[in-house]
């Protein structure tokens, strides 16, 4: 066997087996070593092999030879260029592998995606960070990235080199922080993470992919390579209708929020599959009428418990339910069946699951170091450092991947509170002020701006909503102006009071006559959805029927009325799964709804209001056109708290009086008869809901499907309307246009 000396220092090799080395393509890989005679030498880190070879194109098959017994390998060759090779090695067991030399291929990120990652502003970081299947010089493999800048090395860790860190170092782009190694013949499916070496502790950390498109079910943690690429979307049509008809102001935007894990299970109560709950899931809310879903967080967790909202992979939709593709064609499926998919995103906190984004590199790289900055009290998690350009730049790719790769619609903000104060359920003592002295979140501030701006930027059918519990000013505002940026906030104000005054027993609502009045004077400050969601029905809250006071009878009459005050109040809509039937028990996310139920005589009378609801509020301008302007509202009355009444108007952004609609609430169980309410046009007024009527399993009273104004002066008006209110009901009346033919 030929002899030669190993063109590389022992000192080189130390830090490449203690793991040390931050440019291992200095050392490993092809290298002309002679000036005077073209000579190569093809240096090869196999530590598992009694044996190593190269097969070379050019010259066919040369043995190795081992030139540190800690398994550093070299061959030589003369040769005026690099022939393409490979390697194969034979271990102790007697298994051979062969692949091409990973050091064989140039590095993949360009200066731009470094200089731009760096910066903050690489929009799509996930096309160049994760792994990533790839044809190099027609090799098929996968491009490995990691961002850990103070990593001493990093390696990629798998079956294929049996999870030993160290053994396929990956290479530092230099001050980027980024690391990055093509390995050939690596495929789709490989299950791998990143063993980081970091010089703060001297530490090897095991860490998931930050960038990995799949992941393990829990609790296995690891990533797996995915491509995205392949899934034929069919959803052209809706995608045009959007970009050509929708907008956020005046769309009927009806959501229904649902948890995928618990709406429907199999029947050994496991997971369904993300396509079988499209299936199921897309002729029942056609049949009821929602135009968007809003998924409580599919990235994925840990933690069941979690509901989703602690994320450890924030590019990856659960494994729970099937693959990137099966969410693919969940999305797919929405879709085509007209309904557009919202997903609630989580860019406020991060779990501190070891695996995940905690220490990732060994140091504080995601979270801020100062746990009076870098820690929530209520949920122990740990905050984004939203002052790190690299940091930015992997959350707001995250919010443009979900629109890009899956085609989402809009995106709703979690804990946006938590974010936008320093102090927020901290005492004193607990929180560092800003720069200036004052409480305000100033980087979260920003970040938010930004990634509101970009989402606009590049996706401007795209939503983007506010889970902000707090009267911060100008939450939908735009940013020019000073605002935040969203497109919607959840009203908690409006939940909150609402809920409050359905829980009161109609004898003393007279007293609480306030809370149905009070969001109107602040209903157009902001573009305002309002929610009835999952958080209000979880942890002995009980669920929204149970909230309601009285006998069985009345709960659902309560329930009824609470759904058509909100349908029929400036602003989007929202309810949570279960609602729509008027599940008796509260949300327990372990098991999925009580369908059983939803067949009963009066929740399937909840059901069919809801989807009359619907109907009415998408076929109706006036209930959608003017949401956030005071033109689109009018109170007729609500002052008569003595009887627990109101009535208003709702109007469409147009002035035509075909577009305005009458709505009249009577809170008591009491029905009210001979009931006057002004109304701004005389002539025939239809009934077009009653929330009393027989099939939704109410006791029939009203107005007989409506009835002629009366020219007598009422409420500031020349004509009036003399009604039947049934008890615990809300009537919409709408005046017919008679043409003559």
């Amino acid at each position: 066997m030929e002899q030669f000396e190993s063109t590389v220092s022992s000192d080189q090799i130390d830090r490449l087996i203690a793991f040390e080395e931050a440019d291992p393509s200095k050392l490993l890989g092809p290298h002309f070593v002679s000036s005077n005679r073209r000579l190569l030498s093809v240096r090869a880190y196999l530590p598992r092999a009694i044996r190593a070879w190269a097969n070379f194109e050019s010259s066919g098959r040369r043995d190795f030879i081992k030139t540190d017994p800690r398994g550093f390998w070299e061959v030589q060759i003369a040769t005026e260029s690099v022939p393409k090779y490979t390697i194969s090695y034979e271990d102790k067991s007697g298994y051979v592998d062969e692949r091409e030399d990973p050091y064989a291929f140039r590095p993949q990120l360009g200066e731009l995606d470094l200089y731009l990652f760096g910066e903050g502003t690489h929009r799509k970081a996930y096309e160049k960070l994760g792994s990533h299947v790839l044809v190099i010089e027609a090799v098929r493999g996968t491009q490995f990235a990691v961002w850990a800048p103070n990593a001493a090395s990093v390696s990629v860790v798998a079956d294929f080199n049996h999870w030993q860190p160290g053994e396929i170092p990956m290479i530092s782009t230099g001050v980027s922080g980024i690391w990055e190694i093509f390995v050939p013949r690596v495929k789709e499916g490989e299950v791998y993470k990143y063993a980081i070496k970091s010089r703060a502790d001297g530490k090897i950390h095991l860490k998931a992919d930050p960038f990995a498109f799949q992941c393990e079910v829990r609790p296995r943690t690891a990533s797996i390579v995915a491509n995205l690429d392949d899934y034929h979307w069919t959803d052209e049509d809706w995608i045009r209708a959007k970009n050509q008809k929708f907008t956020v102001t005046s769309s009927a935007i009806s959501i229904y929020e649902l948890h995928l894990g618990s709406w429907k299970k199999g029947k050994d109560g496991s997971f369904l599959n993300y396509r079988d709950i499209a299936d199921a899931l897309v002729p029942y809310l056609n049949g009821l009428g929602f135009t968007h879903i809003e998924l409580m967080p599919i990235m994925e967790h840990p933690l069941d418990d979690s509901w989703g909202y602690q994320v450890t992979n924030y590019f990856a939709p659960t494994s729970r339910h099937g693959s990137p593709e099966d969410f693919m064609y969940f999305v797919d499926k929405c879709h085509r069946g007209g309904i557009g998919v919202i997903l609630d995103w989580v860019p406020a906190h991060f779990p501190k699951d070891d695996y995940g984004l905690a220490l990732f590199d060994g140091t504080h790289l995601f979270e801020h170091a100062d746990p009076r900055r870098g820690v929530t009290p209520d949920w122990g998690t740990l905050i984004f450092n939203y002052s790190r350009n690299e940091v930015r730049a992997f959350l707001i790719s995250n919010a443009l991947f979900w629109l890009d790769k899956y085609h989402a619609d809009g995106l709703r903000l979690d804990a946006v509170a938590s974010m936008l104060y320093l102090d927020y359920s901290r005492k004193e003592g607990e929180w560092l002020p800003n720069e200036y002295g004052g409480r305000e979140n100033l980087q979260a501030l920003e970040f938010l701006r930004e990634t509101n701006e970009v989402v606009r930027l590049y996706f401007p059918k795209s939503m983007t909503i506010a889970e902000e519990s707090t009267a911060w000013p100008g939450v939908t505002h735009p940013v020019k102006k000073g605002g935040l940026g969203f497109d919607l906030k959840w009203n908690m104000g409006w939940m909150h009071d609402t809920l409050e005054y359905f829980q009161t027993d109609p004898i003393f609502r007279k007293y609480h006559h306030r809370n149905l009045t009070f969001s109107l004077l602040y209903a157009f400050s902001e573009n305002f959805v309002l929610v009835f969601s999952h958080d209000e029905v979880v942890y002995g809250k009980r669920s929204m029927q149970y909230k309601m006071p009285g006998d069985e009878w009345q709960r659902f009459a309560n329930l009824r009325l609470a759904l058509g005050y909100m349908y029929t109040n400036p602003g989007k809509k929202l309810i949570f799964m279960g609602t729509e039937f008027g599940q008796k028990n509260e949300w327990n996310f372990r098991t999925e709804l009580d369908w059983k139920e939803s067949g009963n005589p009066l929740n399937k009378g909840v059901s069919t209001f809801v989807r009359d609801l619907n109907r009415i509020y998408t076929e109706n301008d006036e209930f959608h056109t003017a949401d956030f302007s005071y033109a689109g509202f009018e109170w007729i009355d609500f002052k008569d708290s003595e009887q627990s009444t109101i009535s208003f108007l709702r109007k469409s952004s147009s002035d035509e009086n075909d577009r305005v609609s009458l709505i009249v609430c009577n809170m008591t169980p009491v029905p009210r008869y001979g009931y006057r309410v002004g109304v701004p046009t005389s002539g025939y007024y239809r009934e077009i809901l009653n929330s009393d009527a027989g099939v939704y399993g109410g006791s029939g009273v009203g107005n007989l499907g409506g009835l002629k104004s009366e020219e007598v002066h009422w409420h500031g008006k020349n004509s009036s309307l003399k009604l039947t209110l049934p008890p615990l009901g809300i009537l919409v009346l709408k005046r017919e246009i008679i043409t003559n033919s």
